[in-house]
C-alpha cells in the first residue's frame, strides 16, 4: 500500500538532474593498481592504524581498529602491500592517516559462503555489524552498531530512507531496483535487533518503478514492511523530515529519533548490514553515482574504498569539457567540493559530481526572508549568518545554530547567493570553542 506524504515546514525543490545517470545499471569498477584507505571514514574518532609500510594485507583484513565508543573498524578493500602510511586531506577538510596499498594482480574469491542469522541474539548481530565496520551509508557515516543499540528503549518504527532527495544522485535508486531482495533481508535483520512495531520504507514520488519493485518483492516474501510514496521535496531524506512525513512525529531540539520512537537508516546501510551478517563481508566497497554535466558518461559504479577520484573519472570517459567548475563528493546540496583528483573514495562517498558553469557572484542580504520561509527546521538563517559574520558566535548559538542540519535550503533559495552553510559550519566550530 502506498500513500503520498511529506513534511510541512519549509523545504525546496531543486531540479533533480537524475536523468543523467538513472538508467545506468550498477557497474563494478576494475580494481585499481593503488588504493588510498583512510582511517577516518566515519563519524567520531579515527580508527587506529594496525599496519605499517611493507606489510602485506589480505582482502577483508582489519587494518584499522575503532579508537573509541564512537568509531568504526576499517578493512582492506583488496589484497596487496602497504607502500606508504601518510596523511590525506579528505573532502570535508579533515586530515587523516591513510594506508597506500599496491594491489595484487590476482585477488582471492571471498565472501561467498552464506551464514544463518535468525537464531543469533541481538548482541551477536550487533557485534557482527561492529566487526564488519558498518556505518551509515547516506553520508552521515555514524557507526551502525552504536545507532542500532537502543539500550532496551522501545522502537515504534524502523524507517528506511530510500528517498535520495539530493539532486543528481541515483545510487540508492539503482540499489532498490537491482538489490531489492538482499536489501529487504538486511532490513529484516535490523527489525530483529530493534523489534519495531512497524517497518516503513520511504521513497520519493519520482521513483515509481522502485516503489513498485519493492512492493512486489515484499509481497512475494511476506515481509511486514510498508512502502510510503513521498512527495518530491528537499530535504525529505533528513531523518527529522522523514519521521514527520512517515510517522507524523517531530524530533524536539536536542533530541534523537529514538526519543520519539523512531530509528532511521539508509537503503545502502541495510544492504551493508545484509552483507556483513549473511556473508561476513566487511564494508570495503560501495555504490556511488558519478555524474554531472562535465563527465562524459554518467554511471552508477561499485567502487573499492580508497579508489582515487581520477580513476573513477577516467572509467567514466573523463571530462567532456575544459570548463569543469567544481568536483563534489556527495550531492550538490550537502556534499563537499574538492580540488585534488587523488581524493580517495570513502564509506560515505555517495556520489562524485563533475559540474560545469560559472561561479555565482555574492551580493548582500536584503532581508527578503526567503531563507526563513524555506528552513525546514524553522530557524532564522539571515540573523544567524549576520551574527557569525560579526563574530557574535554565542548570539548565533542562542538562535538555534546547533539545530541547523546544514541542508543548504537557505543557500539554494538566497537571491544574494550568500555562503550561508559555510558560515554556519564556521559558527558552530567557533561557538564550540567559546
Amino acid at each position: 500500500m502506498s500513500r503520498i506524504s511529506t513534511f510541512k515546514r519549509g523545504g525546496v525543490h531543486p531540479a533533480d538532474k537524475k536523468y543523467l545517470a538513472k538508467d545506468s545499471p550498477i557497474e563494478r569498477l576494475p580494481l585499481p593498481a593503488e588504493l588510498i584507505v583512510s582511517m577516518s571514514q566515519h563519524l567520531g574518532a579515527p580508527a587506529t592504524c594496525l599496519k605499517k609500510k611493507g606489510d602485506t594485507v589480505v582482502k577483508g583484513e582489519k587494518i584499522g581498529t575503532a579508537a573509541s565508543f564512537i568509531s568504526a573498524e576499517v578493512h582492506s578493500p583488496a589484497s596487496g602491500t602497504v607502500t606508504e602510511v601518510r596523511k590525506v586531506r579528505l573532502p570535508s577538510g579533515v586530515v587523516a592517516d591513510a594506508l597506500v596499498i599496491k594491489t595484487d594482480p590476482e585477488q582471492p574469491e571471498m565472501f561467498t559462503e552464506r551464514f544463518e542469522w535468525k537464531d543469533l541474539s541481538n548482541e551477536e548481530l550487533l557485534a557482527q555489524i561492529k566487526e564488519m565496520g558498518i556505518v551509515g551509508m547516506g553520508g552521515a557515516t555514524f557507526p551502525a552498531h552504536v545507532k542500532f543499540n537502543t539500550g532496551g528503549k522501545p522502537v515504534e518504527a524502523l524507517v528506511v530512507n530510500g528517498v535520495e532527495c539530493e539532486p543528481y544522485l541515483t545510487a540508492d535508486y539503482r540499489s532498490m531496483l537491482e538489490r531489492a531482495e538482499d536489501t529487504l533481508e538486511g532490513i529484516m535483520i535490523l527489525a530483529k535487533i530493534l523489534n519495531p512495531k512497524k517497518i516503513i520504507i520511504g521513497v520519493e514520488h519520482n521513483k515509481p518503478d522502485a516503489i513498485k519493485h519493492l512492493e512486489d518483492v515484499i509481497a512475494k516474501k511476506g515481509y511486514p514492511i510498508e512502502v510510503y510514496d513521498l512527495k518530491m521535496k528537499y530535504p525529505q531524506g533528513d531523518e527529522k523530515q522523514l519521521l514527520v512525513a512517515t510517522i507524523g512525529k517531530e524530533i524536539p531540539s536536542g533530541k534523537l529519533p529514538l526519543d520519539v520512537g523512531g530509528v532511521v537508516c539508509n537503503i545502502g546501510t541495510a544492504y551493508a548490514v545484509f552483507e556483513a551478517v549473511v556473508y561476513h563481508k566487511p564494508l570495503i566497497e560501495r555504490v556511488m553515482t558519478v555524474t554531472g554535466e562535465a563527465i562524459t558518461t554518467p554511471k552508477n559504479i561499485l567502487a573499492p574504498l580508497g579508489t582515487k577520484a581520477s580513476e573513477i573519472i577516467a572509467y567514466c570517459g573523463g571530462f567532456n569539457t575544459e570548463n569543469v567548475d567544481k568536483l563534489v563528493s556527495g550531492g550538490p546540496m550537502m556534499g563537499f567540493a574538492f580540488a585534488d583528483e587523488d581524493m580517495p573514495t570513502l564509506k560515505g562517498s555517495s556520489g562524485l559530481l563533475c559540474l560545469k558553469g560559472e561561479p555565482l557572484n555574492t551580493g548582500v542580504c536584503v532581508s527578503c526572508g526567503k531563507c526563513v520561509a524555506h528552513c525546514p527546521i524553522g530557524l532564522m538563517p539571515n540573523r544567524m549568518f549576520r551574527n557569525i559574520s560579526n563574530a557574535k558566535y554565542q548570539e548565533a548559538m542562542d538562535l538555534g545554530l546547533m539545530d541547523c542540519k546544514e541542508c543548504g535550503c537557505c543557500a539554494f533559495i538566497c537571491p544574494a547567493h550568500l555562503p550561508l552553510v559555510q558560515g554556519f559550519k564556521l559558527g558552530k566550530k567557533m561557538g564550540r570553542k567559546k
